[in-house]
């Protein structure tokens, strides 16, 4: 049948069927093509490397920073991209901060970014409501622009009222209710670090209260940091009931008991381990469900996590001095100094009263900050300052 089909066909004509090309002419067609499409490309990057300028005026701004520099009074792209926020405030939810700030770059100093980097210290203040103490604060950051970053976390109902001519103006970040012995003390250590990690320049995150106060000029704080080797988390294993007893065995198996760790809130982290701090969610869940009190994760937290993520990168204490002994062996919370207690004698004592490890040396020099501290006792502290604390 297909035969019969085939032959029903009428026969192509023989003048159609020598209308074939040989092999030989078609290619050398194609090459002469493609050889007059190369001449003609060549002759275009000719063109716009001699005319460049009239090229980038009439291409379209998104495509500019692909053919030519920025135009006077512009600026470079990644000059904008780490550029760090003009205010601290923002719109995302914790989860979107938590997620940024997770992948911001961790290292240090100069290696590793391809332009100048200028290391900032980020001073961190969590407190209820007003800074009391600005004004000392305001004299140790005098002069060292461009070396520090401010965050200021408070209690949501507060809006503080500094001018602009404050390091503290527009340094309150987003916050939430905080409440003592709580994880919401975590979490806003966390947010208080996510935020800081914004800034690529900020190299080391100290905490610090509206109680604080620094025991140093800021040049001898930044370059202690700087020149650290190790960041200042307080952990120790403490046998007794306000260590070991407020382990929960349902922390394991990501938290053995022989891994709980105890110590002070108040730290002073490099970027590594900022990082880590706000990126964990292996940790942080087990804490929340079943830390609390009398376990306060702020005491435990971090401490424990760190000691077993990153257990060489610690010195094993905290550069902020605390009195304990006014209260006894179990006291809530630490001794409160005002006007009465701010000498000069009780000043020099706290900044070189002790000796400690700094990259595996002894020193004198173990605290460069301290707490409590009323709003008394700013007055004799700005008349001591330049004296005793060495700026002011």
């Amino acid at each position: 049948m297909e035969d019969a089909k085939q032959a029903a066909l009428p026969a192509a004509p023989a003048q159609e069927q020598r209308r074939v090309f040989p092999a030989g002419l078609l290619r050398l067609s194609l090459g002469f093509l493609l050889l007059g499409v190369g001449v003609g490309l060549s002759a275009f990057g000719l063109f716009l490397a001699r005319h460049s300028e009239a090229v980038a005026a009439a291409a379209p701004a998104l495509f500019r920073p692909c053919v030519a520099a920025p135009e006077e009074g512009e600026e470079m792209e990644l000059e904008r991209w780490i550029r760090p926020p003009a205010r601290a405030r923002h719109a995302m939810t914790d989860e979107e901060l938590l997620w940024l700030a997770s992948s911001a770059p961790r290292a240090r100093g100069h290696r590793g970014y391809p332009f100048r980097r200028v290391p900032k210290v980020a001073f961190m203040f969590l407190a209820h409501g007003p800074l009391p103490l600005a004004p000392l604060w305001e004299r140790f950051f005098r002069g060292n622009e461009g070396r520090y970053s401010i965050y200021v976390h408070t209690m949501p109902v507060y809006r503080a009222n500094f001018t602009s001519d404050s390091v503290f103006y527009r340094r309150q970040i987003p916050s939430k209710v905080v409440e003592w012995g709580q994880m919401t003390m975590c979490d806003a250590e966390r947010r208080l670090l996510a935020n800081a990690l914004l800034d690529i320049s900020n190299e080391w995150f100290v905490l610090v209260s509206e109680s604080c106060i620094p025991l140093f000029d800021f040049n001898t704080t930044y370059q202690y940091f700087q020149n650290s080797s190790q960041s200042f988390v307080m952990s120790i294993d403490d046998p007794g009931r306000d260590g070991r007893g407020r382990y929960n065995l349902n922390m394991a198996p990501e938290v053995y008991l022989e891994q709980w760790r105890k110590g002070w809130q108040w730290f002073e982290v490099d970027r590594e381990l900022a990082i880590a701090i706000v990126r964990d969610t292996l940790y942080y869940p087990k804490f929340k469900k079943f830390c609390r009190p009398g376990c306060y994760a702020d005491e435990h937290y971090i401490q424990t996590m760190l000691t077993i993520e990153a257990t060489h990168s610690l010195a094993n204490r905290t550069v902020t001095w605390v009195d304990w002994s006014r209260g006894g062996p179990h006291a809530a919370h630490p001794a409160t100094f005002g006007r009465g207690d701010i000498t000069e004698e009780f000043l020099r004592g706290i900044r070189g009263g002790e000796t400690c490890m700094y990259n595996n040396q002894n020193s004198t020099m173990c605290h460069l900050f301290a707490r409590k501290f009323a709003p008394s006792a700013l007055e004799p502290l700005l008349e001591l300052a330049p004296t005793v604390l060495g700026f002011g």
